[in-house]
């Protein structure tokens, strides 16, 4: 139990369904939705929506999409609605241009949205409401406004200049120059008038017609390489999803094109170590989760991608034998060398999780890529998009080399846990290129330390990441100085890493247990 004395949040109890969310007009949305009649699937994809108008620049229509869903407690399915390259994209091309990499504020890194085909494919294999109706709170939001909250703005805050550079999408967010601050209104009733659309005609009113074609237009007068055909071929996919064990229970992540396996690959690493043992000090598990880190990520780097391209050595990153090899190199008295990345950081993502009054449980996570996406708004629809394609490398013969019809690598990652065959918790840590490392955090506070889910989301955390560990401003001086004694490179964050959600399921009582994560501006309910 908590300290009551101290500021923080209780865990939410209920007893029937609950939501959790990083905004909370979306958790309201989903609750109405349950109390309704309506399911897990239903409430997720009506909280999606509103996320999309009230957290614009994490998330939206023009973006992608990846789920987990637990149907009455059973194995978890997997939904991948990641959008591919456009069918003209080749290595070839961009070398040819002179490009190395593909910049974050050019229509080349706008691979095809995702997250509409998704939301579709979920509702119509699993849901119980129609897409027009669980799409009406977001097109209220968004044609009458939606009042900015604190997180929204502190984000707004650090990428006025980004937005400046787009007139459309400044009209909307920062619409007499100045960018939009706590409790202003966000208007966008050119987005309102596409998710009509797409209640109205389902997947055609985006993937087709006026919606695609305004969004085609944009992105070749930039200098894109997208066509209709692009976007009338782009189809989410259920994958089978990969899991390895930890402690007594059994962790579930999406596969490649996915990072859910550095997940798990850092999980594997660290059950070697008895965390809750007294023999562990905060230094010591901030360090191991950090060695542990450098060592899924130099893989993630080397080897994932989209696996129909790409041969990924999944059962070799999950056998006892490679956390054994990683172990045998890790000196708890010695940080090894630090890793430098070349691939984009953002933190920019939503993610929410729901279990319904049959048990249902989704763990779903929609995301623009970096914060406001690629800045690329298109006019006549107000679809903001992402900027995901910069995950692509120009490299011939990488696996994530971009190509005809490919996915690039995601961060993105939904997470769900399970023990003796049932689902008992799905949870989600939003941070970008953080997440992986954001699942094995918290997972090691909740199995190993005791804590509940919203102690756990609440715990500081570090992120060894482009060649220093970063460090949240909560964690002491003292447990800094014996990090940098170790050898670490320092980096206390200017922001905090990240944010989750989670709702752990009792089985013997009958009672959810959720979290929601300070950083941000959400909360989890229930009833």
């Amino acid at each position: 139990m908590r300290d009551f004395q101290l500021p923080g949040r209780s865990a939410a109890i209920a007893g029937e369904a609950m939501a959790a969310s990083s905004h909370p007009l979306a958790v309201l949305a989903a609750i109405e939705v349950l109390r309704g009649g309506g399911n897990a699937v239903d409430a997720a994809v009506a909280a999606g929506g509103v996320l999309a108008v009230a957290e614009p620049h994490m998330t939206g229509i023009g973006g992608d999409c990846f789920v987990l869903y637990s149907r009455r407690g059973g194995p978890p399915l997997a939904l991948n609605g990641s959008g591919r390259a456009p069918m003209q994209a080749s290595v070839d091309w961009y070398v040819a241009q002179g490009m190395r990499t593909i910049d974050i504020e050019s229509p080349h890194a706008v691979t095809i949205p995702g997250a509409v085909d998704a939301w579709l494919t979920l509702l119509a294999d699993h849901g119980t409401r129609e897409i027009g109706a669980l799409l009406q709170p977001a097109i209220r939001l968004a044609e009458e406004g939606c009042l900015v909250t604190p997180r929204v703005a502190f984000d707004f805050a650090f990428f006025q200049a980004k937005v400046a550079r787009d007139p459309v999408a400044s009209r909307i967010f920062a619409p007499e120059g100045q960018m939009l601050g706590a409790g202003d209104r966000i208007r966008n009733p050119a987005l309102a008038e596409t998710l009509r659309r797409i209640a109205r005609e389902g997947r055609k009113g985006f993937y087709e017609g006026p919606v695609a074609s305004d969004i085609v237009a944009r992105l070749k007068a930039l200098g894109g390489l997208h066509t209709l055909e692009d976007f009338a071929q782009q189809r989410a996919e259920y994958v089978e999803p990969i899991s390895a064990p930890y402690r007594d229970y059994q962790v579930f992540e999406c596969p490649p094109n996915g990072q859910g396996l550095a997940a798990l690959m850092i999980l594997r690493t660290l059950a070697g170590y008895d965390l809750a043992s007294e023999r562990y000090d905060a230094a010591d598990r901030i360090h191991l989760l950090a060695e542990a880190t450098k060592a899924a990520y130099r893989e993630r780097d080397a080897f994932f991608g989209d696996p129909k391209f790409a041969s990924v050595p999944v059962a070799r990153f999950l056998s006892e034998a490679y956390a054994q090899e990683v172990r045998a190199k890790i000196r708890l008295e010695r940080a090894s060398e630090a890793v430098d990345w070349d691939e984009p950081e953002h933190k920019d993502t939503i993610y929410l999780c729901i279990v319904d009054r049959d048990g249902n449980a989704i763990s779903f996570i929609n995301s623009l890529f970096h914060d406001f996406g690629s800045g690329i708004m298109a006019p006549q629809s107000g679809v903001l998009l992402h900027s995901r394609g910069t995950m692509f490398r120009l490299s011939p013969g990488h696996p994530n080399a971009i190509a005809p019809g490919k996915r690039p690598l995601h961060t993105i990652i939904p997470g769900m846990l399970m023990k003796d065959g049932r689902t008992v918790m799905p949870f989600g840590v939003m941070g970008g290129n953080y997440q992986a490392v954001g699942h094995a955090h918290l997972l090691t506070q909740i199995l190993d330390r005791g804590l509940d889910p919203q102690q756990a989301i609440e715990t500081p955390r570090s992120f060894a990441f482009e060649g220093a560990l970063q460090l949240e401003q909560t964690i002491g001086k003292s447990v800094g100085n014996e990090l940098a004694r170790r050898g670490h490179v320092l980096a206390w964050a200017e922001k905090p890493l990240g944010g989750g959600q989670a709702i752990w399921i009792d089985h013997a009582r009958g009672v959810l247990i959720g979290g929601s994560d300070p950083r941000k501006d959400g909360s989890a309910l229930g009833y």
